[in-house]
């Protein structure tokens, strides 16, 4: 049926919405270029640049053109210091803070090892916080946006208990959301690294994609048509419990060590270089995944190449990262099988570290485990992903709330 003609505020709404974006994503504009830009006329674009000024949105920020005077001459830009916006990456053993404008322009940023009792742990990583914000001058602290493993429950929004997960985890959720004076939101890490390649990252161009993560452990996100896809109780792409041979075992529902996360987790990627000879620097702390770093010294070894000893390590580091590559390929197989996305991101700091070397090697591996057409790409964002994601959502729900929410299509 016909959709019904929009009403005049319907309308203003639009028209303010789409004027709002493009002052984003150009910057500062004329009245001018507003009209070239949206397609409406002058005295419409005239009445939705009064009409956003009243709202304490948009304001004059300079001149622009030759003669640089005059109505037409002045630039109006998204007033930025509107509200701030803060996003965490919650790890097992530490947190990452940065707090921003509303465009999403830098002010602050921190980390910090976070650990212990429940109860001091979640003061600390709160202190963080709210160090970061009193740093960035951030008066007007109005959405956080907060990446963390586990399952995050559809119908509360919150996190739920997770085995193998620190409890601070949980528990910091509710104090933010009792003492900060800003929405919280929160999201699983994986689900958020895939928003950000997908803005910003690796599938920029693409539509329909499989984020697989790579780093201390495992896991996936899925993007159809666009659109993050969580699942019924928000476990969509825990991958780590898919049953995969060459376990030696199969996963139980409270432990991963028999699924796919015993082949392509940090640790287990670390055992299978030493096999090759190819040591990781670090252990598998809090800092970059011990499998990342093997991934790492595998690839220089290639780059040195030459012969002796050199060309010795050079064969070791190519049969490495093409056991690797069939590891990975048996996860992303079983993803292409049942979901058919046409192009598997290699994300997480293994991803990241392994890059196009790793990412070839794998969609070779895929093509043969698989009739279905699926490229293999590696994360531009690498471990940077869940925070930028993190920002990202906390962008969008603070200007869907000033702004005003697009219309439904």
């Amino acid at each position: 049926m016909p959709s019904a003609p929009a009403t005049p505020s319907t309308a203003r709404a639009i028209n303010d919405r789409l004027a709002l974006r493009l002052l984003q994503e150009e910057g500062p504009l004329t009245a001018g270029q507003l009209k070239r830009l949206t397609g409406l006329s002058r005295p419409t674009v005239a009445d939705l640049v009064e009409r956003l000024q009243g709202a304490g949105l948009v304001r004059v920020v300079g001149e622009s053109g030759a003669e640089r005077r005059g109505p037409n001459a002045r630039l109006y830009g998204i007033v930025a210091d509107r509200a701030h916006l803060a996003a965490l990456d919650v790890r097992l053993r530490g947190v990452t803070v940065t707090v921003t404008d509303l465009l999403g322009a830098p002010l602050a940023e921190e980390a910090a090892p976070i650990g212990g009792d429940t109860g001091p742990a979640v003061e600390r990583a709160a202190a963080l916080l709210e160090r970061t914000v009193r740093e960035a001058g951030a008066t007007r602290l109005h959405t956080v946006g907060i990446g963390a493993p586990g399952l995050i429950d559809p119908a509360t929004g919150t996190l739920r208990d997770s085995a193998g997960l620190p409890a601070w985890h949980r528990r910091l959720v509710t104090a933010l959301r009792e003492r900060m004076p800003a929405t919280v939101l929160v999201e699983n890490e994986t689900n958020l690294a895939a928003v950000a390649e997908l803005r910003e990252g690796a599938a920029r161009d693409r539509d329909t994609f499989v984020l697989l993560w790579l780093g201390h452990g495992v896991g996936a996100a899925v993007v159809l048509d666009g659109a993050l896809r969580r699942g019924a109780s928000g476990g969509a792409g825990e991958i780590g419990f898919l049953p995969v041979p060459g376990t030696g075992g199969l996963p139980s529902a409270t432990d991963c060590s028999g699924g796919f996360h015993a082949l392509a987790g940090s640790a287990a990627v670390r055992a299978l270089a030493g096999g090759y000879g190819i040591e990781a620097a670090g252990g598998d702390g809090e800092g970059e995944p011990a499998g990342a770093s093997a991934v790492r010294a595998a690839l220089e070894r290639l780059t040195a190449g030459g012969a002796g000893a050199e060309g010795a390590g050079a064969e070791a580091a190519d049969a490495f990262l093409d056991a690797l590559a069939e590891r990975v390929a048996l996860g992303a197989a079983a993803v292409s099988a049942v979901l058919d996305p046409g192009c598997v991101v290699l994300g997480g700091e293994l991803g990241h570290a392994g890059g196009a070397v790793l990412a070839a090697r794998v969609e070779d591996r895929l093509a043969a485990l698989s009739p279905l057409r699926t490229e293999v790409r590696a994360s531009t964002l690498g471990g940077a992903a869940v925070l930028r994601g993190a920002l990202l959502t906390a962008r969008d729900a603070a200007q869907d709330a000033l702004f005003g929410a697009p219309p439904a299509r």
